[in-house]
């Protein structure tokens, strides 16, 4: 790589941190530009235009197949460097990339988490769980929390500078807090929460989500592709299951947009359990048999005995006076 391009790194790298930025980001941008500098060889930054982005973008997509996730972050990392490095207009080319899939993400039933709690191997493991659970923190966020911020008087444990640099409050189960204690009393940690094996420095993220990942192979789940965030989906889940209201939900998961928290109502169980398909309430409703005419008369069959075998499920109940 050219002095040049290293003079730039270094400028944008100034810039961000000026700006703010995160650490996590600010390598991530770093390491896109490097690999789109390192492309065109030829090429100074400044000389790096429009189309050649796009040329880039393609030929990463169709040598690497990459992820929409990864294009986007290519775009946005040059869209940066124009307009904050080389004060140039510079319009990210979103349509070479397609929208962003919409996924349910996943989430463990109340029978899958119990099994979990159990396969935990040490008292650290256990609250490790136990914190990701009862509080939907982020894998990052679980690695920053301070001793300070575990709030037994208010029962609430203080997350700092998670997502989008903001502060928030979490639920601090009192279950949780009992396991905590118990912690504190065998590890002695001095500033963080979870730390590493020196005293007063944070267990890293990696560490943390291996202990995690240790326990979901204690209870034979790693195979269905859970991790730390399967815990925050679980956590949001179970508590709209339970009765929270989504604004409630979206503050303790730090959402900056109500719609973000809103994908769990397609993951909410109990009140879809309750839901009446219409063709069965309109079949239920004074006992109506209909079976059309245009269908075939294997079809006429099967329906005629799904028919039988309900009334006679009937006349059982009757009898039995269920």
């Amino acid at each position: 790589m050219t002095i040049e391009c290293q003079a730039s790194l270094k400028k944008c790298a100034e810039v961000m941190r000026i700006a703010d930025y995160s650490t996590k980001t600010i390598k991530s941008y770093l390491r896109e530009l490097r690999f789109i500098f390192e492309y065109f060889p030829n090429n100074t930054p400044a000389q790096i235009n429009k189309e050649e982005i796009q040329n880039y973008i393609i030929y990463i997509k169709d040598t690497f197949n990459a992820a929409k996730d990864k294009c986007r972050m290519v775009a946005h990392a040059y869209s940066f460097f124009c307009k904050h490095v080389e004060n140039k207009p510079f319009e990210i080319p979103s349509k070479l990339y397609p929208k962003r899939d919409f996924k349910l993400p996943l989430v463990m039933t109340e029978e899958e988490v119990s099994i979990l709690l159990n396969s935990c191997t040490s008292l650290k493991q256990l609250a490790l769980l136990q914190v990701f659970y009862s509080t939907g923190v982020r894998l990052e966020e679980c690695s920053n929390i301070l001793i300070e911020d575990v709030d037994s008087k208010n029962m609430r444990i203080k997350v700092r500078q998670g997502k989008g640099k903001k502060d928030r409050f979490t639920l601090l189960s009192p279950t949780t807090l009992f396991t905590l204690r118990d912690y504190f009393k065998e590890h002695r940690p001095t500033k963080y929460l979870f730390e590493g094996k020196d005293k007063g420095v944070k267990m890293h993220p990696r560490s943390i989500a291996h202990a995690i990942e240790q326990i979901y192979i204690n209870a034979k789940l790693r195979q269905k592709g859970y991790n730390t965030h399967t815990l925050r989906h679980t956590f949001a889940t179970h508590l709209l299951n339970n009765g929270a209201d989504l604004p409630t939900i979206k503050e303790l998961l730090g959402h900056s947009k109500l719609e973000t928290t809103m994908i769990y109502l397609h993951l909410q169980s109990k009140k879809r359990a309750g839901i009446v398909s219409p063709l069965d309430a309109l079949k239920n409703k004074n006992d109506l048999d209909f079976v059309p005419c245009e269908f075939s008369d294997n079809t006429k069959m099967l329906l005629q005995r799904q028919h039988d075998k309900r009334n006679t499920v009937l006349m059982i109940q009757r009898v039995q006076g269920v």
